[in-house]
C-alpha cells in the first residue's frame, strides 16, 4: 500500500515522501481501515519539522518516530480477533490520536474504539474533516467557554478548520462574531458569516479597544495578561493552541487570575471525538455546513503540510485517497 513517510525533520516538500509498505494486520482490539480521506492538522507541520523544538521530547530526538496523519474516514476492511464495535464493510470516521496516528495511508490498522459510525448523510471527504477541527470548536465553545445567547465572542485563527466550524455553533447562540486572520481571508470569512474580520497583520486585537465576552484562540502567540484587556468583566478566554511559552505563561496565569478577577483564562484539553455525534446531527440537519479545502491527493502531501503552516488554507484541507 501507499503510505507517507517522514525519516527526517525538515522542510515538508523535502522531507515527506510516498512509500510502498505492507498492509497492517489487526492485532485483537484493532479494526483494518480503508481510508478514504484524511486531513493536515498543525501536529502534522510541527511533526515534520520537529519544531517547536521542546515537542522532540514526544516526537523524537533526532528523527521522527511517530508517523503522520491523525484524521481519517473509511471502510472496515478486517477486524482483530476480540473488535466486536463493527463489521467488516462499516463507513467510518475519527481522531485517532487518542490510539496512534499514519492516516496518510491507504490502510490504518488502529483501536476500534478510535473511530465511529459514520453517518450516510456525510461523505468521506466531510467526514474526515470533521472529528478534530469539530470538537475542538464544540468543546472549546461550550463546554469550557460556557457560550451564551447573543455574547460577544472573538474567534482567532477564524478562517481554519476550527475557526469555521467555531463560527457557525457561535451563531446557533445568535452571537456577534470577530473573526481574526490574514488578509488572504477576508472575504472568504465575511461570505462565511463574521460579522467583523481583523488582518491579524493589521490590528492586535488585544489593544484594539474592543471586550468580549467570549474568546476562542486558535494561535495562543501573546503574554497571557494581553487576552486580559480584550475581555469582558465576566468574560472567558480559551485557547486550545500556540506558541508553547505561552501556553506555559497561560496555564500559570490561569491559576492565579480566579484570585484577583472574574475573567477566566483556560486551556482547552481536547477530548477526541467527544460530541462528535453533536455535531453530526447539525451537518444531517443543515444548521452547520463543513468548509473544505481540496480535497487533493494524498501525492501532494508535503505541500499541503507547508500550506497549513503558512496559513493560507480556507477551512479544512483534506486528502482524498484512491486506490
Amino acid at each position: 500500500m501507499k503510505a507517507v513517510k517522514c525519516e527526517i525533520y525538515g522542510p515538508p516538500e523535502k522531507v515527506v515522501r510516498i512509500t510502498e509498505v505492507a498492509i497492517p494486520s489487526p492485532k485483537e482490539n484493532e479494526v483494518l481501515i480503508k481510508i478514504h480521506a484524511t486531513t493536515v492538522n498543525d501536529y502534522d507541520w510541527s511533526l515534520v519539522r520537529g519544531k517547536p523544538y521542546i515537542y522532540r521530547i514526544f516526537f523524537g530526538l533526532f528523527k521522527p518516530k511517530h508517523t503522520l496523519g491523525m484524521e481519517l474516514s473509511g471502510t472496515v476492511a478486517a477486524l482483530g480477533a476480540k473488535a466486536t464495535k463493527f463489521n467488516i464493510g462499516d463507513a467510518v470516521m475519527g481522531d485517532t490520536s487518542n490510539y496512534g496516528f499514519g492516516s496518510f495511508a491507504e490502510y490504518i490498522s488502529i483501536n476500534e474504539k478510535a473511530v465511529v459510525q459514520k453517518p450516510q448523510a456525510l461523505s468521506f471527504e466531510e467526514a474526515a474533516a470533521i472529528p478534530h477541527a469539530s470538537c475542538l470548536a464544540l468543546q472549546a465553545l461550550r463546554d469550557l467557554g460556557k457560550i451564551k445567547e447573543d455574547q460577544k465572542v472573538l474567534i482567532n485563527g477564524g478562517g481554519g478548520g476550527v475557526g469555521t466550524i467555531g463560527l457557525q455553533i457561535a451563531k446557533l447562540y445568535n452571537c456577534e462574531v470577530t473573526g481574526v486572520d490574514s488578509q488572504e481571508k477576508v472575504a472568504t470569512m465575511t461570505s462565511l458569516g463574521f460579522d467583523h474580520v481583523l488582518d491579524y497583520k493589521k490590528v492586535n486585537f488585544t489593544k484594539a479597544g474592543d471586550r468580549y465576552d467570549l474568546i476562542l484562540d486558535c494561535k495562543t502567540n501573546k503574554a497571557s495578561l494581553s487576552y486580559l484587556k480584550a475581555l469582558n468583566p465576566t468574560g472567558r478566554y480559551v485557547s486550545i493552541g500556540g506558541k508553547p511559552f505561552n501556553l506555559i505563561g497561560l496555564l500559570l496565569w490561569g491559576k492565579l487570575v480566579p484570585l484577583f478577577s472574574s475573567k477566566r483564562l483556560k486551556i482547552l484539553a481536547l477530548k477526541s471525538n467527544i460530541g462528535l455525534d453533536y455535531i453530526c446531527d447539525l451537518l444531517a440537519q443543515q444548521k452547520i455546513q463543513c468548509q473544505i479545502d481540496g480535497p487533493y491527493p494524498l501525492e501532494d502531501a508535503g505541500r499541503l503540510i507547508q500550506y497549513f503552516g503558512e496559513g493560507k488554507h480556507k477551512g479544512k484541507i483534506v486528502i482524498s485517497i484512491k486506490t
